[in-house]
Parts: C-alpha cells; sequence; structure tokens
C-alpha cells in the first residue's frame, strides 16, 4: 500500500513524520508539509482508488486533501543549512508590495483574483490555511457534489471546483499563499496585512472571507465513519435539498427563525414530509414566515424539541428526537437534517476597523462592495447574510475587482 502512496505523491520528504490514519491500519510516512493534522485526514476520492477506502471513509478525508494538494509540491530533499534559514528569514521580513491584496479564497475571492490578475495588478492572495476549522477555498470544499454553479451540466464536485478556481487565478497572474492573516492595519494607505511568515502592503484589499454555518453537535452529526456530515446531514437546503437521497422521504430542518422556515419550505418541493424542530415553544421567524410554514400541508413543527442522534449506514436513515418538556425520545425516519440556525461571518480578524452590522457582517455600501474604509472592498458570504450561494459570492467577487481596479485607475491618473 505504501508504494502505491509513494507513486502517487512522487516525491521524496524528509522533515516532518506524520500519522496517516485509515480505516484497516496506522502506518508512519514521513512528509515535509506545512502542517500535520490536514495529512492525517487527507488523500479524497483518487486516493479512494488506491487504497479502496469507502465512502464514509473518504468524506472523512476530502476537504484537507484539497489543502494538501495546493500546498504539497514536488521536491528534492533540501539540505537545510543555517546559512539558507538566516537568508530565509531575511527574505520574510522584507513586506510584499501590491495594489490588491485578496483576503479569502471562495468563489469570491478567487473572482476578484481572476478580474484583477487579468487586469495587470498582480493580486496578492491569502487562501487560508485551515482558518476557521475549514481548508482552504471555503464552504464548498466541505460540499460533494454542486449541481447549481453555471458551466457543468452533470455537477462538479466542490473540491474540484475550488481546485479549479484556484488554478485558475495562478494562471491569470495571481499570487497565492497558503496562510492565514494574523494582523491588518486599515488605518491608513498602504495597508499592512500580516500572516504569521510575511507582511504584505496594498493599495487596496478585497476582504473574502466568507461566514461559516452554525452547526450543532450529537452522535452521528459529525464527518467521521460514524457521523452523517454531506450523507444526509448538511447546512444549506437550496445547495443540497434536491439531490436524489433526499426526494420523497421525511426531512428535517433545525432552527426557528425566517432562514429555517425558508428551508422548509423550499424543501417540501423534494420531500415526503418536512419537520421543523426548534428548541422553544415560539419560532422567533416573521409571523409571514411563521404563516407560510404553519399553512403548508407538508411542513409539520416540532416544538419544544432537539434531535439527539443521527443513525443509518451508509446514509442517514433515522433521527432520535427529544421532546424536552417530558424527556420522551423517539426515532424517526429521515432521509436528511438541516442546520438553520445561523452563520459565523470570519470578520474577527479585523478588529472594528471596518463597519460590521450587529451579527458581525461586514457592511457595504448598497449596490456596491466598498466598505467604510476607502480601499477596502468585501465580497461573497462576509457581507451577505441572505443569499449565501456560490455564483452570488462570484457575482460580488467580480464587483471588488472592478471597484478596486477602478478607485486605482483613478488615483494612478490624478497623479
Amino acid at each position: 500500500m505504501l508504494a502505491h502512496i509513494d507513486q502517487y505523491l512522487g516525491f521524496t520528504t524528509n522533515r516532518r513524520q506524520v500519522v496517516v490514519g485509515t480505516a484497516c491500519s496506522l502506518r508512519q510516512y514521513s512528509i515535509d508539509i506545512m502542517s500535520v493534522a490536514p495529512f492525517a485526514r487527507a488523500f479524497g476520492a483518487r486516493a479512494n482508488n488506491l487504497l479502496r477506502w469507502q465512502p464514509a471513509e473518504t468524506s472523512r478525508f476530502a476537504r484537507a486533501f484539497s489543502h494538501f494538494r495546493q500546498t504539497a509540491r514536488p521536491r528534492a530533499p533540501t539540505t537545510y543549512s543555517i546559512t539558507h534559514q538566516r537568508r530565509t528569514m531575511a527574505s520574510m521580513s522584507e513586506p510584499i508590495r501590491t495594489k490588491v491584496c485578496i483576503i479569502g479564497s471562495g468563489p469570491a475571492g478567487h473572482t476578484s483574483a481572476i478580474y484583477t490578475g487579468r487586469a495587470e495588478l498582480k493580486p496578492v492572495m491569502f487562501e487560508g490555511f485551515l482558518a476557521n476549522g475549514i481548508a482552504a477555498g471555503g464552504q464548498l470544499t466541505t460540499t460533494t457534489d454542486v449541481e447549481n454553479f453555471p458551466g457543468f451540466p452533470t455537477g462538479i464536485g466542490g473540491i474540484e471546483l475550488t481546485d479549479n478556481m484556484r488554478q485558475q487565478s495562478i494562471n491569470c497572474g495571481a499570487t497565492i499563499y497558503t496562510e492565514t492573516v494574523t494582523d491588518i492595519d486599515l488605518s491608513q494607505r498602504p495597508f499592512v496585512i500580516k500572516s504569521s511568515k510575511r507582511t504584505v502592503e496594498a493599495d487596496t484589499v478585497i476582504l473574502a472571507t466568507g461566514a461559516v454555518a452554525k452547526r450543532l453537535e450529537f452522535p452521528g452529526s459529525g464527518e467521521g465513519p460514524d457521523g452523517f456530515w454531506q450523507r444526509g446531514i448538511s447546512a444549506c437546503a437550496v445547495c443540497d435539498g434536491a439531490a436524489p437521497i433526499f426526494r420523497n422521504h421525511p426531512l428535517f430542518v433545525i432552527g426557528g427563525g425566517d432562514s429555517a422556515m425558508e428551508e422548509a419550505v423550499f424543501l417540501t418541493k423534494f420531500a415526503s414530509k418536512v419537520y421543523i424542530v426548534h428548541r422553544r415553544d415560539e419560532l422567533r421567524a416573521s409571523k409571514v414566515m411563521q404563516k407560510r410554514a404553519i399553512e403548508h400541508p407538508k411542513i409539520e413543527i416540532l416544538y419544544s424539541s432537539e434531535i439527539v442522534a443521527a443513525r443509518g449506514e451508509s446514509v442517514l436513515k433515522a433521527v432520535d428526537v427529544k421532546d424536552k418538556k417530558t424527556g420522551e425520545v423517539k426515532e424517526m425516519e429521515a432521509a436528511g437534517v438541516f442546520f438553520a440556525i445561523g452563520h459565523t461571518p470570519a470578520t474577527e480578524f479585523l478588529n472594528d476597523q471596518v463597519q460590521l452590522d450587529e451579527e458581525g457582517y461586514i457592511v457595504t455600501t448598497p449596490g456596491t462592495t466598498e466598505t467604510s474604509v476607502k480601499g477596502v472592498f468585501a465580497c461573497g458570504d462576509v457581507q451577505d447574510k441572505k443569499w449565501r450561494q456560490a455564483v452570488t459570492a462570484a457575482g460580488t467577487g467580480c464587483m471588488a475587482a472592478l471597484q478596486a481596479e477602478h478607485l486605482i485607475s483613478e488615483e494612478e491618473a490624478a497623479q
């Protein structure tokens, strides 16, 4: 088995010991890579053929495999002398000057990179290193099949789509660093952006850090071999609800706000029945959305209830629902569970240097991607709490790139 891995990887390594976990064994493998943890969960679809993993085991490793392919490169053995280390440290202390710095690497970030690259602005991108617990490429890397992105009539894997975007960004002239921004100064231009390895000075900044869907933890909700994440459990009904495994089966939506009502109504197009599970006696949704859900013949609301376990085999088959008042737990048939309990925008690193709303999303001028700081633009889910789709993120990424280009052109013309 290891011989196949050697051939697949195609490079020699010499620095860190990584323990690769599989369902059948633990093997020790030496690899020079930026982190141990992602590789320990690596080897996705292509490795499925080599190691004959089951789909459940493959899904556990698929997300980090995207990051591994992006960061690991064929290389010859390297002698790390003191002179080499000093030279490397010296180069790290010299700021990189750019006209555009993009922070984030989903559809919004890569669309920005493609447009600014084609405009010969030579953008620099920090794509993140497992930022917010997600591999570079954003939430698409946690999705199996993407069927609603234009240009792919038979669908495309989420990881494959983000890999394609990344390569296109590079082809258009972007420089990409697989590093997470640790500090940023937006008080004056040029803006200063720092990771643990380098400093970038930029005339403009495009923020495309996204938002992470909130998830509940209960037995069966995770990504491991005993979990059903992306095998029946999802955080986006619009993205995944039309999948064949959900059609003509009971589905569950967890939440009590407008998003939960909206997703429940959407799922009635495919499900035999939709249950809304809410932990309180009353819904938080607006009266209009409540009325729409309550009056729908295929929707039933389970008040003061919570899902405490998910069960199945290769895919989700049932959930245990607990009545919080009586303590009674009953097993109910379920082909899908959809979290609709909100998102957390990745804006904490900004330290309130741009205007945020009460939920932490970046506030942009309506119809634009302009933030409260001139020269700083925001695109994608970090400023979009309503649509949260790959294609809408890409659209705002285009807007941010064009606005940054126009600002740079105007300022250069005025000099």
